[in-house]
């Protein structure tokens, strides 16, 4: 699991996690043999079997699973806005903190 902050902000106000192409992806399963993180969850019962179970276990900034999938079937949220949304909460929860 990952940890509970990054960069002082609390992980679960961090948009970062894997984003799945169901038209791109062929259930190889090569993301979930990869990532040590237990992001996914593979349900063989259901279409599509592949699902982002564990958002939060993804550390932040870490693009590997989607490096692994051949068919670029994996995306993730766009790294200088979600660096500029880091920043913002930062500014603003010192900003709180200076007002107490």
């Amino acid at each position: 699991m990952s940890e509970s902050t990054f960069m002082g902000v609390e992980r679960d106000r961090i948009d970062w996690s894997p984003r799945i192409d169901f038209s791109k992806c062929n259930d190889c399963m090569d993301c979930v043999e990869f990532c040590p993180h237990q992001v996914f969850e593979v349900n063989e019962n259901e279409k599509p079997k592949l699902k982002v179970k564990n958002p939060n276990n993804c550390v932040v900034f870490c693009r590997a699973c989607g490096k692994t999938c051949g068919l670029d079937a994996i995306t993730f949220p766009d790294k200088p806005e979600t660096t500029k949304m880091i920043k913002a909460i930062r500014k603003a929860e010192k900003e709180a903190a200076s007002d107490e």
